[in-house]
């Protein structure tokens, strides 16, 4: 199933946010997930190592998810060793594909002109999984959840 959802960043203020926003919208949160969760070594995720928090960054969340109606409000923190969100750009659109092939057709597509910022590939949470700056300077998260082949 196709999906567009919203995907913020903070400077180590996504756990704050996020009880906010889950006061003011309700529900729970379907995903929470620190940096210091992370797998130590991910196979297969070139890129990753360099998103791997040191020491007090660990705590930082990694990626949180909560259901608001039929979306998705999702988010995480910039870890200390990683370029830090600015605010009005702190924000990129999440495209959940159908296959590996839409992800990869609609990866191709909004890199024309733009730039790969991490190449489609294999993620150790299960997705298929790629982000890239279209020409309009748009960031987006391209995923396809590897469960849905199954």
């Amino acid at each position: 199933m196709k999906a567009l959802n919203p995907y913020l960043n903070f400077n180590g203020k996504t756990e704050e946010a996020f009880n906010h926003y889950k006061k003011v919208f309700g529900g729970e949160f379907a995903t929470f997930m620190r940096f210091k969760d992370m797998p130590k070594n991910p196979s297969g995720n070139e890129g990753c190592e360099d998103a791997e928090p040191n020491g007090e960054d660990g705590n930082l969340i990694m990626h949180v998810a909560l259901p608001i109606g039929a979306n998705m409000l999702m988010g995480s923190d910039v870890p200390g060793n990683m370029p830090q969100a600015e605010t009005g750009t702190n924000i990129s659109l999440s495209f959940h594909a159908e296959s590996r092939e839409d992800a990869d057709r609609i990866f191709a597509g909004l890199a024309e002109g733009g730039a790969a910022l991490m190449p489609m590939a294999y993620m150790f949470w299960g997705d298929y999984w790629g982000m890239v700056q279209d020409a309009y300077g748009i960031h987006w998260m391209i995923s396809f959840n590897t469960m849905q082949q199954q």
